[in-house]
């Protein structure tokens, strides 16, 4: 039985970059799912104005807000030296497409503080947030104003310090996610074997490239899902490795109220994705998906093609890798070139369908 703060099974996860768009929140919606717009990258008067589309549209949603880290706003010496050198590698990226990766852009918080006193100002029903925690104020301030407050977390010690803050409900991130990793607490890492498209491990037993595991973390979405309920009395949203009607059921059997989907529609002709990563899903070329922190300083999962190969070690500072290879990856759209692109996708993207946001949420209800 879905709990009253989801009302559905189903959640579109937020997926910044133009792809949940307030057409796909829409979609969803109408299909008997629940969607979230990312307020991601955006301005806020943009974020506002997608808002106000979803609205109009009569659809239920949510919105979800990236929390900057105060570590990185500026990053440390050591950092910035890092940066610096990764500008430097990143030229032979430019010369290929002809452009200028850009200066070091070093204090994009995301314009967190405005979009805080926008949702504060005209609230949203339910307000999640990712890379980190909002504060206990921030917290109290939205639920004050009548939004329901969700906090993404990876372990379950994360989800106690989000519990703390007096969050209404927790997305569980597992690692076989696509786009970036959620996680906010430091931890070990060791570096798994690359996934194939089924989720396992290939087999294979190379090493030497950034995809991260972090230590401790079980190996299924509904492994984590059981932890972290055995530890926090929240409602429990599922993110992970769901792309049919069988994970789903897993995940809700672990003790998820529902189940968070990006991958499984991503190739949906709603989903504002770009048609070159839209094709590239359902490529044989790509083979393995890979944690890479190449394209935005950030881990982040994606189909593995020579851009991350070619930039194992990029350094851990986001967002300012994001905005040095903005260009290079404009470029690489504009040129139909996959090769070069994020293309962002959890450990089953092997299994994403090309059909309806519609035929995708028939398939997973029943």
């Amino acid at each position: 039985m879905p709990h009253e703060i989801f009302g559905t099974r189903i959640i579109a996860a937020p997926m910044a970059g133009g792809t949940s768009t307030p057409a796909f929140v829409t979609a969803v919606h109408d299909a008997g799912g629940l969607g979230f717009l990312a307020a991601g990258y955006k301005s806020v008067d943009t974020m506002q104005a997608e808002i106000r589309s979803a609205r109009a549209s009569g659809a239920r949603f949510g919105i979800n807000v990236f929390v900057p880290d105060p570590a990185q706003l500026p990053p440390s010496a050591e950092v910035l030296a890092r940066l610096e050198d990764y500008r430097g590698r990143l030229q032979a990226d430019a010369r290929r497409y002809g452009v200028e990766v850009p200066p070091l852009r070093l204090d994009d918080d995301d314009h967190w503080q405005g979009k805080i006193d926008a949702l504060l100002a005209d609230p949203v029903e339910l307000v999640s947030f990712a890379f980190g925690l909002p504060g206990s104020d921030v917290v109290r301030a939205l639920q004050r104003s009548g939004s329901a407050v969700l906090a993404t977390v990876t372990s379950v010690a994360e989800a106690l310090e989000a519990a703390g803050q007096g969050v209404d409900a927790l997305v569980v991130q597992h690692e076989s996610a696509g786009g970036h990793s959620a996680a906010f607490q430091a931890r070990p890492a060791v570096h798994p074997e690359p996934r194939d498209g089924t989720g396992r491990r290939d087999g294979t037993g190379r090493q030497g490239h950034p995809e991260r595991k972090d230590e401790g973390q079980p190996g299924t979405t509904a492994d984590l899902l059981a932890q972290v309920r055995s530890s926090v009395g929240l409602p429990l949203l599922a993110a992970g490795g769901v792309m049919d009607r069988a994970g789903l059921e897993e995940v809700l059997a672990a003790g998820a109220q529902a189940a968070q989907l990006g991958t499984a529609f991503l190739r949906t002709p709603e989903s504002g994705a770009r048609q070159l990563h839209k094709d590239a899903l359902a490529s044989p070329h790509f083979t393995q998906t890979r944690l890479t922190r190449a394209f935005t300083g950030r881990p982040a999962r994606a189909l593995v093609n020579e851009f991350v190969r070619d930039h194992p070690d990029a350094p851990e500072a986001y967002p300012a890798v994001h905005h040095l290879t903005a260009p290079l990856r404009a470029a690489a759209a504009a040129a139909g070139d996959a090769e070069r692109l994020n293309l962002w996708a959890g450990t089953g993207w092997q299994r994403a369908r090309a059909g309806s946001v519609a035929e995708i949420m028939a398939g997973l209800l029943g």
